[in-house]
């Protein structure tokens, strides 16, 4: 692993400090990773239910196998359905 050294104000650090439970490190790696898939355009699928929240996530546990065959039959339709009207107006 590369280490990386960056500046921080007086202020900042013995703010910090006060906090010896925090790993920084970690929080700084983290931000680092969330701003390159922003502006890489990359969403990993934990960031997107950590973004979504946890009653999406208790909701999508929820939902049956059947349920899900038949939404995917339904959007894979839908998107057939703008490709092709797409290619057409070309």
């Amino acid at each position: 692993m590369t280490n990386l050294t960056l500046s921080i104000s007086k202020e900042i650090y013995e703010r910090m400090k006060r906090h010896p439970e925090v790993k920084w490190s970690e929080i700084a790696r983290r931000a680092i990773l969330d701003y390159l898939a922003k502006i890489e355009g990359i969403v990993s699928s934990e960031d997107l239910l950590r973004k979504l929240g946890e009653d999406f996530e208790k909701d999508l546990d929820n939902i049956s196998i059947d349920d899900i065959i038949k939404y995917y039959r339904k959007m894979r339709e839908e998107e057939w359905r703008r490709l092709s009207t797409i290619q057409g107006s070309l």
